[in-house]
């Protein structure tokens, strides 16, 4: 009888403690952590710090609010993702591809973003503080002087 209750106590408790989720498809989740693939998935919101997303397959997924703090975003594939306010503060940016994505205040601080495609992209209001940026069509501020 005692260990039904621990039983059951181990199985509820999580859920009663967890609260309401404001995060995106927990079914997407899943297919994300178990294939590195989420094309058009809703993974909005998700709380996805640490994760190793190399060479992950995100084209047109909804990121947008999603933390992806110290994240590994090596080589992933995010054509055409909504990354809209999500937090990638900390993160690994090796050649990733963001062509066609909005990445509207996007938080990059000390993200590394070397070998990124931006092509296409919408950048407004990215905050770049002590991000490390090689060969990639991000700039930091400030008009160039050649065409004062």
């Amino acid at each position: 009888m005692r260990q039904n209750i621990f039983t059951a106590l181990a199985i509820a408790l999580p859920v009663m403690l967890a609260g309401p989720s404001l995060a995106g498809n927990p079914i997407h989740i899943q297919r994300l952590l178990t294939t590195n693939e989420c094309m058009r998935c809703d993974l909005s919101n998700e709380d996805l710090r640490n994760a190793h997303l190399i060479g992950a397959d995100l084209r047109d997924a909804d990121l947008s609010g999603s933390n992806l703090i110290e994240a590994n975003l090596e080589g992933a594939d995010m054509t055409g993702a909504n990354l809209e306010g999500s937090n990638l503060t900390g993160a690994t940016v090796t050649n990733a591809s963001f062509n066609d994505s909005n990445l509207d205040d996007v938080n990059f601080t000390r993200a590394m973003i070397y070998d990124a495609d931006v092509t296409g992209a919408s950048m407004n209001n990215l905050d770049l503080t002590s991000a490390q940026i090689f060969d990639t069509g991000i700039g930091i501020g400030g008009q160039d002087p050649a065409f004062d």
